[in-house]
C-alpha cells in the first residue's frame, strides 16, 4: 500500500505512517538501541526485535516516532566489540526480555548533531525506562 490518502497529501505537519522496514526507521531504531545499552545496567546488549509501527512527522525538520521491541541478546556488555547484528537473541527461557519501546527522534537537518531523542521502554518484569539525549542535556535513565 501506499503512504498517501486517496484524498491527496496528509495533513502538512502531522505525523503519517512510513515503512517499518525503511533505512531511517532501522536506523534510528538501532540508534535507540545503542543508547538503551549504553545506560542499561543489564549484563547483556539488547537489540531491536521487532517494529511495530513508525511514523513520520515534518515539523521544523523531521521527527520519527517508532514503537518497536528490544530483546536481550546472548552477547555480553563487557564484550564491547559485539556487532548487534551477529548477536542472536537469548532463547526462551529465565534470560528471555523483551521490552516495547516508545521512540521519538528529532532531527534537524540544518543543523547536524542537533538530534534530540526520547525512548521509553517497559516491560513486564520492570518498571518503565526513560532515555532522553539531546544536544542540550545529558543522558538521563529513570527505572
Amino acid at each position: 500500500g501506499s503512504d498517501v490518502s486517496h484524498h491527496g497529501r496528509p495533513m502538512p505537519g502531522s505525523p503519517y505512517d512510513i515503512s517499518k522496514n525503511s533505512a531511517a526507521v532501522q536506523q534510528a531504531v538501532l540508534g535507540a538501541a545503542h543508547s538503551f545499552n549504553s545506560q542499561s545496567n543489564d549484563a547483556f546488549l539488547f537489540k531491536p526485535s521487532a517494529v511495530l509501527r513508525a511514523q513520520r512527522q515534518v515539523v521544523r525538520g523531521i521527527r520519527y516516532i517508532v514503537d518497536f521491541q528490544i530483546s536481550r541478546t546472548v552477547c555480553p556488555k563487557r564484550n564491547r566489540t559485539s556487532d548487534l547484528d551477529r548477536c542472536r537473541l537469548q532463547p526462551p527461557g529465565r534470560l528471555a526480555q523483551t521490552f516495547r519501546c516508545h521512540l521519538e527522534l528529532w532531527l534537524i537537518p540544518w543543523k547536524p548533531g542537533r538530534e534530540t531523542l526520547e525512548l521509553l521502554c517497559r516491560s513486564h518484569q520492570q518498571g518503565p525506562v526513560l532515555i532522553q539525549t539531546g544536544s542540550d542535556q545529558d543522558p538521563v535513565l529513570f527505572v
